[in-house]
């Protein structure tokens, strides 16, 4: 199953490309949809009228042909995401596609020496069967 590549980031509601150390590194991407209303255009965030840019804190996505708008954790609920890895544990690689929900996982803080609980998405290799992790980056 080849997964579709995006053309530019403004397909894109996520995108991120990391290492996760030990050769291992994971891609991955959450196309837009088309309007579920009048299925002409993709979702996104709505634009300022001044700027013409996205809103990038608002809490709706809206179709730009028709003004539908839908709450951003309904709409994201829908979304799949696309993956493409190299596994850190025994370098296969592979691709898959999964839900876009991000769920509570522990890890360790290298820095504190103490586990935390992170949000992030998960998916299992397909040969190791070990569960990998995007985290949701950190600040």
């Amino acid at each position: 199953m080849e997964l579709k590549q995006p053309n530019s980031m403004g397909e894109c509601v996520y995108y991120t490309d990391r290492d996760v150390g030990n050769g291992g590194s994971v891609r991955a991407w959450v196309l837009k949809e088309n309007c579920p209303k009048c299925g002409k255009a993709l979702m996104g965030k709505p634009r300022n009228p001044k700027t013409g840019k996205p809103k990038l804190r608002s809490e709706e996505y809206q179709c730009p042909e028709c003004g539908y708008t839908v709450p951003k954790q309904e709409y994201e609920e829908t979304l799949t995401v696309n993956i493409q890895y190299t596994c850190p544990h025994c370098k296969h690689q592979d691709q898959t596609t999964t839900p876009f929900k991000r769920k509570k996982v522990q890890r360790l803080n290298e820095e504190t020496q103490k586990k935390q609980s992170i949000d992030a998405i998960t998916f299992t290799c397909s040969k190791c069967n070990q569960e990998l992790f995007i985290t949701k980056k950190m600040k």
